[in-house]
């Protein structure tokens, strides 16, 4: 996409994300006021996501991530915080989580958990955290499309033009390496703090290491086949218990 399509996407949304920068980068307003201008921001993208994706009408599947994704949110000590679960149709497992706690979750991916519960809760509670450490509001803020829209002159919209031009892709890629394992740590504590079993984490990773030796890597999608490697995540979330045995308290404190 050319720069000069960036810049004109751009002005359409660039008041109300240069706004989120402000927000979230000054010490003005309250840190209500920043939870709900980016629940805002995703708002739009989420409205956007719903019409490009294929979502899940399964009401069974969409019982069950109401369900483990309200035991997770009791578990999150800043009540200011509000999450939602969507469940979409795809064809490589991946999940994603847009600013404002919007979690969407393709139903390939639960299949790969087997549709076992504690490993569900675990993708969930990744995503979570991900909103949690504010890597989504992060994500779209820094995007060089954005930077330049920060700077483009107002001009009142939303954020969907933009979406449907840069499509899905940019929000199911992956995030930093150390972005990937804070959520991983952040995800485990979590789970734990809700009762589920944390070894799912690990459990999870495993069969994804296997898989990832027996068939081509790309068919898992770049949710899992970018960086960091199963076996690496694995370490991390197996240190981090070492050194945090009380983690379920702590995950309260987020």
């Amino acid at each position: 996409m050319s720069g000069g399509l960036f810049y004109n996407l751009g002005r359409k949304f660039g008041p109300k994300v240069r706004k989120a920068r402000w927000m979230w980068e000054s010490l003005a307003g309250t840190e209500a006021d920043a939870i709900r201008l980016e629940h805002g921001v995703g708002l739009d993208l989420a409205r956007e996501a719903e019409l490009q994706l294929t979502m899940d009408s399964d009401p069974q599947t969409a019982k069950m991530l109401q369900e483990i994704g309200q035991r997770l949110s009791a578990c999150v000590a800043n009540r200011l915080r509000s999450f939602r679960f969507h469940a979409f149709l795809g064809g490589q497992p991946n999940a994603f989580a847009l600013p404002g706690g919007f979690i969407f979750v393709g139903r390939p991916i639960l299949e790969l958990c087997q549709w076992n519960e504690d490993q569900i809760a675990f993708v969930l509670a990744h995503e979570m955290a991900h909103v949690l450490r504010r890597h989504a509001i992060e994500r779209i803020v820094t995007n060089s499309a954005v930077s330049v829209a920060a700077r483009a002159a107002p001009v009142s919209g939303a954020l969907g033009p933009w979406l449907r031009n840069v499509g899905l892709h940019f929000l199911e890629t992956a995030y930093s390496r150390d972005q990937e394992l804070e959520a991983d740590k952040l995800g485990v504590r979590l789970i734990l703090a809700a009762g589920y079993a944390p070894e799912a984490s690990t459990e999870l990773f495993s069969r994804l290491a296997e898989l990832s030796k027996s068939s081509d890597p790309a068919a898992l999608g770049e949710y899992f086949s970018t960086h960091p490697s199963a076996e690496v995540r694995i370490r991390s979330i197996r240190q981090s218990l070492r050194r945090n045995p009380r983690s379920d308290d702590q995950a309260r404190n987020q």
